[in-house]
């Protein structure tokens, strides 16, 4: 959600001032024109009422030019934006005098402010419209009672309320309307944010999906004409290691050739498993197991042979998952830690019941970290902070997981290491249903190729 609510956030408060106060001068233009011919009867030289809307206009275009230059210089916005907010209300409240005090029509400007402090500022700015709405307009209807102010010498007496008495109905009235109001802007405007930043994150999505339809055709026309020469490749580098008539330092070539033959097959398995995703085959699955299976081949591939890789858990947990999908989960993270490790380190798969919500799977190790804004883009294909790798592994991780509907965080110090924790909910209707099974048919082993 927090993420939501900044990619909104990140349309210019500048420009959207801007436009508000344009808005602002052309409405407050229009409405005493029109109250002008219909309470005043037209401008007259002289009159006092003429004199206070010619007045409120010229302020009003007076604090405009203010903020327009502070606009212009783009610092303090938001206090520039509460600040026209306030004046907004008390302009309202002059308007509201001249063409019928308490019971003027104009009080329904004072709503307007409070939407436009919505779109401005979200709640906040809703709540300092409503507060210095309602404010200034008991102010008015205070001064009327202690007379403070008195009735426009040029409008009738009869159409304004003075008595304390008869504005407690139209104060009561006008106040729980700024307050709902204020309510329901605050309401929405918070909506609007929310469905702001999900559409931010939707056409990301949908880029991103373009960008993963493009690479799926790409690797299913390379996937096999790769794949192909990485076998005879294989095949002829181990007939010469095991033939017996290499040096020692021939042989030590024939093993660099077989090692990166190997991340060279892992990573089109990676560009195809992101690429053509598929619907997961959910059932039961002994999560210990396959996490064990994944700790042995990780010890004894790659750079596992001096960073010490071992697992810390129950003996057994079932989950519910797609045994390949969630084993490819687990060796893609393994495999992660340990490329993030230097010689003599450790990593340790660990795995937890948390009651309540299922299994905890977490994966440490003691790397240098990620840096705080990485960590955003962890998970995006084609992002990463190594200098060798395209950045597909992790965001195999997170479609599956988001297939699965599973989460996943990370915790990371600079420093001091990394650990990605995956939270595998309760499914306990499924889980008792796999339980009445045989053990061997509730607790297939992994049908995924690492």
């Amino acid at each position: 959600m927090e993420r939501e609510r900044a990619a909104y956030e990140g349309a210019p408060l500048a420009a959207r001032l801007t436009w508000l106060t344009a808005l602002r001068l052309l409405v407050l233009t229009i409405f005493l024109v029109v109250a002008a011919f219909t309470y005043l009867g037209g401008f007259t030289s002289g009159g006092f009422s003429s004199l206070v809307a010619l007045t409120t206009v010229a302020a009003a275009y007076g604090v405009a030019g203010i903020y327009a230059a502070f606009l212009r210089i783009r610092r303090a916005l938001p206090s520039i934006a509460r600040a026209q907010l306030v004046t907004d209300q008390i302009t309202w409240t002059a308007i509201a005098y001249i063409t019928g005090g308490a019971t003027s029509g104009a009080t329904s400007l004072y709503g307007l402010t409070c939407l436009t402090g919505a779109i401005l500022l979200g709640l906040r700015g809703a709540a300092v419209a409503g507060a210095a709405g309602a404010a200034a307009y008991a102010a008015m209807c205070a001064a009327f009672v202690l007379r403070w102010i008195p009735v426009p010498p040029d409008q009738p007496f009869d159409a304004y309320e003075t008595q304390g008495s008869d504005l407690l109905y139209p104060l009561f009235v006008n106040v729980m309307a700024i307050v709902v109001v204020t309510l329901l802007a605050a309401y929405l405007a918070e909506r609007l944010r929310t469905t702001g930043g999900r559409l931010v994150q939707a056409t990301a999505r949908a880029e991103q999906a373009e960008r993963l339809a493009a690479l799926g055709r790409l690797a299913a026309g390379l996937a096999h004409e790769i794949r192909n020469p990485l076998g005879a490749i294989a095949g002829s580098i181990e007939l010469l290691r095991t033939g017996g008539t290499l040096a020692q330092e021939d042989q030590q070539l024939c093993e660099i050739i077989e090692r990166e033959t190997k991340r060279l097959n892992e990573l089109v398995s990676d560009m195809l498993e992101l690429s053509r995703p598929r619907v997961p085959a959910m059932e039961p699955m002994d999560l210990a197991a396959t996490i064990r299976e994944v700790v042995v081949l990780a010890s004894h591939s790659g750079r596992g042979g001096d960073v010490d890789v071992r697992y810390e858990g129950p003996a057994t947990a079932v989950v519910v998952a797609d045994p390949g999908q969630l084993r490819q989960v687990v060796w893609n993270l393994v495999r992660n830690a340990v490329q993030a490790s230097s010689a003599g380190m450790a990593v340790v798969v660990g795995l937890a019941r948390e009651e309540g919500q299922g299994y905890a799977l977490e994966v440490r190790d003691q790397g240098r970290g990620i840096a705080r804004e990485a960590r955003d883009r962890l998970f995006d294909a084609f992002f990463t902070t190594r200098s060798h790798g395209i950045g597909i592994g992790l965001a195999v991780v997170k479609r599956i997981l988001d297939d699965h509907g599973f989460s996943v965080s990370v915790d990371s110090v600079e420093g001091q290491g990394t650990t990605f924790r995956v939270l595998l909910p309760e499914r306990v209707a499924q889980l008792d249903a796999a339980a009445s099974l045989p053990v061997s048919e509730r607790l297939p082993r992994s049908r995924a190729t690492l």
